[in-house]
């Protein structure tokens, strides 16, 4: 939903450098004069603990804080955790209920039978990964040990341009020297105009801003301190990731051959994460963090959404209009629309009256789509509200001095939900099951959660003038900034929202108080987390089903619980370009259920714009198509160019659902990306490390999309091997080094490939996913081209998309992973099944294999099921198709390559079966 929109100038960008680079003039002098390490011991829990005493004190940013506690633990073989804290008092770290985690030595102010650490260097040894320390001044190491390679080195020498450790209360500096060819991706959540990979000297301030999405390079909706670093040595590839745990605002400076934290608050909670490829990271990760929500079927399907749908009969025209132009659609959503004055859990008796309402869901549910609507955290204060009323009686808002903070969003005045406090979580899973009681929608949209407010400071209602007045996104309460507490003005201001704003600006006052005293400033950056847990519990217990809910503002671990998609966008070419960057990022992020809206939020997209758009939105991991209140319709049957793009590019996306829910499935037990950077799958091809207008699906889809306007052509670049069009399986690219190729990519068209090595499977599509499901399935193998020798795998997961988890062993499930094999001129296809039952009894069938890339046709076929020969194989029909070279990329000649269909089988998927045949004559 549109909010605030900010526009920052140039200058302002230019300022912010010029303030974070502090190394660039010869007049820096450094905040802190490091901590000494006075001793160390075993920790009662396994690792070490030490103390750490400040060398020198210091004033800039307020004193430092005298001693620290050092904590180190080799937690499992991949994960090492480096804590440091204040070792005299509790400070503010992420709940430990919110982030299960392992809680580390209590504090002690002195340590007793401790080792006396002597000047020098001593090491920590773990399975994988080495911790090293200089006692004087204090610094740290992480090493790999296979090789050595330096991780993470918080040293620092005179001529560096940051501080030793500084660790105030309100400031906290450490930093990392890093190699100049190390590529970086992550720490968001911002829109990243110059790509995935981090460049030196942007912007990177983590701090949840109500900031559109359409701003480039700021702070923007999430929290994500987390960032992997992939390195190139010796034509081998190596890739780690860092984890500060931590939610305060920061500042995070990086100049190429470093990084540093500028933290305002909290403790140095490192978590490092051996790796060494992309997907071992994110597996190392997720099993900290929490494996991504498990999807439902349907979720996968496309997604209609606008702010604006004003009644019952528009949202009903909407669903009609998609049918009629034959496009599929799953899911239709209400933005705040469907609400009676704005406000949460309501429906308006006019414009969506419950019995029509029931009687429109009857409908939709019966033919298998769902329904959805928004809600934001922000309760109206109107006593007359339900809502409002048992809120007030079980007393579950955040405070400002002992009185419910008051702000305002699009009800009006508002109280916003303390979800730190349990009395609140079980209030809103009260509200929320009241609700569905009311109107059964299939899933909730948390949108405004950073938290959004249209006032700053502290606000009482005006009695002298109507509050919201006529544009209820400018502030109408009566407000007075708070400046007299060091929570609202600290001594170090982060770059907020891209300009160094107060950060109570919009947002709650950062003074204001949670459960337990837990301050605002503190835990402003996991409101939305907290938010998004609470709404979790309350839709799994409605029913027990598979909760959807789509968050705006996410912290590390968000992916557990919910999807995201990307915000406010523009309706641009640039936006379009900028999706990518980053739907790829919050993959590594543990969030691989992400999405960007569909022809921009705002304003009005051009229809070529929209074509594009459709065409890229349609391999989303989640697929939207979404507007603001303002702009005119942008439905995919408005244009009839964009209707035949949407059935083109859907109807390709409804036939790989089985793929792309099975990779939803692999996010689900590994954490691996649904989308993922090119450098996944080809970690060692370093002209894709930058690579941000092209990315994978899963391990093998390519998608390769037209950004620009007024071209029928598409500059692709293509790893290592061959490759095959999705849409036209007949026509193959061979790239043996890596090499750029300019596509025909005519307006209709989105070019899509499948790498060798591949069993892909599809079905036959359809207009609901619902419907899709039922349709036979057909495996696509793929060799290298003309290949006489090859091995091809793939895999399938099938189940009751209503179960809370995906899983083998709850008879509601089933696991095929499939095989192939060229070799001695004979190909063979099999499967191996797990748990088949559940697939037989639904009678799925696979009808038709295609292989691509033989060097011959087929001949003499046999096939078995469960280890029995089918006798009858007459109406199994073989078909060969010369492959077609696009030759510009390599400029030679290549040996005939062939694709055969073996059509008209029915092998029931849920058991498994042998295909095999003799290469006939050559094509």
């Amino acid at each position: 939903m549109f909010s605030c929109f900010h526009h920052f100038s140039f200058l302002v960008f230019l300022l912010f450098i010029v303030l974070s680079s502090d190394g660039a003039s010869s007049s820096f002098s450094k905040i802190g004069q490091g901590y000494s390490l006075v001793s160390i011991e075993d920790a009662p829990n396994g690792g070490l603990v030490g103390l750490l005493q400040v060398k020198k004190k210091t004033n800039t940013y307020g004193p430092d804080i005298p001693n620290l506690q050092l904590f180190v633990k080799h937690e499992t073989q991949d994960r090492l955790r480096v804590h440091i804290t204040d070792a005299e008092k509790q400070r503010w770290e992420i709940p430990y209920d919110l982030l299960p985690r392992e809680q580390p030595p209590t504090l002690k102010k002195s340590i007793g039978k401790s080792r006396k650490v002597l000047y020098g260097e001593s090491e920590i040894s773990g399975n994988k990964l080495i911790f090293s320390y200089i006692s004087d001044p204090f610094s740290f190491v992480v090493k790999r040990k296979s090789d050595g390679q330096i991780l993470f080195n918080s040293s620092s020498d005179e001529s560096d341009p940051y501080s030793s450790l500084v660790f105030k209360d309100q400031y906290i500096e450490i930093s990392t020297k890093l190699p100049q060819d190390a590529s970086l991706y992550g720490l968001g959540e911002n829109t990243q105009s110059h790509g995935i990979k981090l460049q030196p000297n942007d912007p990177y301030t983590l701090y949840t801003t109500d900031v559109a999405a359409l701003n480039p390079n700021v702070d923007l909706y999430g929290s994500q301190p987390v960032y992997m670093d992939l390195r190139n040595v010796g034509g081998e590839a190596f890739v780690h990731a860092v984890l500060l745990l931590n939610s305060n605002g920061m500042d995070v400076i990086y100049r190429g051959n470093s990084l540093t934290y500028k933290i305002i608050g909290g403790v140095l909670d490192f978590y490092f994460f051996a790796g060494s490829t992309p997907l071992a990271v994110v597996d190392q990760y997720t099993q900290f963090v929490g494996r991504p929500a498990p999807m439902p079927y349907w979720a996968i399907g496309f997604h209609q959404c606008k702010w604006g749908y004003k009644n019952l009969s528009v949202t009903e025209a909407v669903v009609d209009n998609y049918k009629k132009a034959l496009i599929p659609l799953d899911v239709i959503w209400n933005d705040d629309d469907h609400m009676e004055g704005n406000k949460d859990f309501t429906l308006d008796p006019v414009n969506f009256p419950r019995p029509k309402m029931l009687a429109f869901l009857n409908k939709i549910h019966s033919q298998g789509m769902k329904y959805i609507v928004l809600t934001d955290p922000g309760i109206g204060v109107n006593s007359s509200y339900g809502v409002y009323q048992r809120g007030m009686e079980n007393d579950v808002f955040i405070k400002l001095d002992g009185e419910p903070f008051l702000g305002q969003v699009w009800p009006g005045p508002v109280y916003f939900p303390d979800f730190l406090n349990p009395k609140t979580v079980a209030w809103w899973k009260d509200e929320v099951a009241r609700f569905h009681e009311l109107v059964p929608v299939d899933g909730l949209w948390i949108d405004m959660n950073e938290v959004s407010n249209f006032c700053s400071g502290k606000c009482t209602i005006p009695k002298d003038r109507p509050c919201p007045g006529k544009f209820g996104w400018i502030c109408c309460l009566d407000c007075k900034n708070i400046t007299n507490t060091k929570w609202d003005e600290p001594p170090y201001k982060i770059n907020a929202s891209g300009k160094h704003v107060p950060l109570g600006f919009q947002t709650i006052a950062t003074s204001a108080v949670h459960y337990n005293g837990v301050l605002e400033y503190d835990a402003h950056s996991i409101y939305g987390f907290s938010h998004t847990i609470a709404t979790h519990k309350a839709l799994l217990a409605i029913n027990g089903k598979r909760p959807f809910i789509l968050s705006r503002s996410t912290f590390v671990g968000s992916g557990k619980y919910a999807a995201h998609w990307t915000g406010d966008n523009k309706a641009t070419w640039d936006d379009l370009r900028y999706s990518i960057s980053t739907i790829l990022n919050f993959g590594i992020f543990g969030m691989p259920m992400v999405g960007s809206d569909i022809c921009g939020f705002y304003p009005t997209p051009t229809e070529e714009l929209c074509n594009r758009w459709i065409e890229l939105g349609a391999f989303y991991p989640f697929s939207r198509n979404h507007a603001n209140q303002a702009s005119p319709n942008q439905e995919l049957f408005v244009w009839d160019s964009v209707a035949k793009s949407a059935r083109n590019a859907l109807g390709m996306r409804y036939k790989i659902l089985p793929y792309l829910y099975t990779l939803n499935y692999e996010a689900h037990t590994s954490g691996a990306p649904i989308a993922r950077p090119i450098f996944f799958s080809f970690p060692t091809f370093t002209q894709s490390y930058g690579l941000s207008t092209q990315f994978l699906l899963g391990s093998s889809l390519m998608v390769s999309p037209v950004l620009k306007q007024g071209t029928s052509k598409v500059k692709a670049l293509f790893p290592p091997g061959t490759w095959y069009s999705l849409f036209d399986m007949t026509q193959t690219i061979i790239s043996k080094e890596g090499h750029y190729l300019t596509l025909d990519a005519p307006l209709h068209v989105i070019n899509v490939h499948v790498y060798q090595n591949t069993i892909l499977p599809m079905q036959q599509g359809g207009l609901v996913s619902k419907d899709s499901r039922t349709t036979p399935f057909s495996l696509v193998v793929t060799f290298p081209a003309g290949a006489s020798e090859g091995v091809a795998k793939g895999n399938l997961f099938l189940d009751d998309d209503e179960l809370p988890e995906m899983k083998l062993g709850n008879g509601q499930s089933t696991y095929i992973e499939f095989y192939a094999t060229v070799s001695d001129k004979t190909v063979k296809v099999w499967s191996e099944v797990q748990e088949g039952k559940f697939a037989t009894e639904k009678g799925w069938l696979i009808e038709k294999v295609t292989v691509l890339g033989l060097d011959g046709i087929g001949e003499a076929l046999a096939v078995e099921v469960d280890e029995t020969p089918v006798s009858d194989v007459s109406n199994i029909e073989m078909d060969a198709t010369e492959h077609m070279f696009l030759e510009k990329l390599e400029g030679g000649n290549y040996k005939k390559s062939m694709m055969v269909e073996v059509k008209g089988l029915e092998l029931p998927i849920g058991k498994k079966f042998v295909m095999s045949w003799k290469m006939g004559i050559k094509g």
